[in-house]
Order: structure tokens, then sequence, then C-alpha cells
């Protein structure tokens, strides 16, 4: 699934905040990262997979594998940065779901110096970044192909997206602060992953079961 949105994100994401900003500006592509970033993210998921944590030597291949993508997806963020995209929901839900899949990779590096637990980095991968990504390629993509105004999107997306980043915030941050509550927070971040795409459903069921707004086939 990362693998997936680094490949789709690095072409969609800084398209998206290009033309949805409103105002000129081009979203930065460094090309050493886009030659690098999926084969060291390979290179990282064997790794893991098949060096046991506690290997002396192959922790700290994992470790340079994890650091050496939170630089290179570090640097995608920085050049696709624009402080304008905090007034357009469908774009800082990208922007902020891409951070958290970097902020999963730190989560991992600490995890092999620290007692740390590794399902952290593995929660802000799935809950933060898959889930606000996907939710806010959801969004987006459903407006235009039902003609509705990709412009003009539901206000109650504001909502939807910040109940999923809180949620990922309890599963993800508080549980390193707050661990005897360890359960108490899993709980609260399923019901508000729950809450956030059941007002997903309820807003945009009806758009894709109705035929398009323009009346175009599709």
């Amino acid at each position: 699934m990362l693998a997936v949105i680094f490949n789709m994100g690095r072409r969609v994401i800084p398209f998206f905040i290009e033309k949805g900003l409103g105002c000129p500006f081009e979203a930065k592509n460094y090309q050493w990262v886009d030659a690098s970033s999926l084969w060291l993210f390979l290179s990282f998921s064997v790794a893991d997979i098949f060096i046991p944590a506690n290997h002396p030597q192959g922790k700290y291949l994992i470790l340079f594998f994890a650091l050496s993508l939170v630089a290179l997806h570090g640097a995608r963020l920085t050049g696709w940065y624009h402080k304008a995209i905090w007034k357009k929901s469908l774009l800082w839900v990208l922007y902020i779901g891409y951070a958290w899949i970097v902020l999963g990779f730190v989560l991992k590096a600490m995890s092999l110096l620290t007692n740390l637990s590794p399902f952290l980095a593995l929660h802000a991968f799935a809950y933060g970044g898959v889930g606000m990504i996907t939710s806010g390629m959801m969004a987006r993509v459903s407006l235009g192909h039902t003609g509705n105004n990709v412009f003009e999107p539901p206000k109650i997306l504001h909502l939807i997206f910040a109940l999923l980043f809180i949620g990922a915030f309890v599963r993800v941050i508080l549980p390193i602060f707050l661990g005897n509550y360890y359960l108490q927070l899993i709980t609260i971040s399923q019901i508000l992953w729950i809450i956030a795409f059941g007002l997903f459903f309820i807003r945009y069921a009806p758009m894709l079961i109705k035929a398009r707004v323009d009346g175009r086939y599709g």
C-alpha cells in the first residue's frame, strides 16, 4: 500500500496542489528522490520482513533505510509545500497524510534504538497515512467523476479529515506518553475512525448512486 501511495502520490499530489491552490505555484519534484525512494523502500521492506529486529548488524541496516526514507520523503514534502494548502481541505489532507508516512519511518527508527513499540510506526502508516490519503483521494475523485465542483468541496470534509487526524494522533502519539491508558486510546481512535468514515458515507453515498449533476455520461 505504501509503495502504491509513493508511486501515485509522486504524480497526483503535486498536480492537485498546483491546480487547487488558486494561485501560481510549481510543486518541485526532485529527480534524485524519484530515482531512489522506491528502491530504498523495497530494500527497507525486505530487510524489515526477513531480518530479526534483535539482529545486531541487521538492526542498523533497517535503521539506515528508515532514516534515508525520512530524508527522501521529507525533501519531497518540502518541495510540495505552499502555505495556501491549509485553506483547502482536499489539499491539506493529502499533505498531512503523506507527512504521517514520513513520521512512521521516524517512529520505526526510534523503535530500533529504544523500547518504543514498532506497532506505532505501523499505525502511523495505516491510520494516518493510508487513512487520510485514501479518504482525501476518494473525496476529490468522487466530486470530479460525479460532475461536482472540486473547487467547492463539501464543508463537512474539514470535520471528517480533522477526525481522522485526531484519531491518528490518539492512536500513534498519545500511547507514547499515556501508555497506561492504551486500551482506552485504542477505543477512542476506533470510534473516531468509524465516525469519520460514517460521515463520509452519509455525505457521498447520495452523489455516487445518482446520475452526474452535469448530465454527462458516467
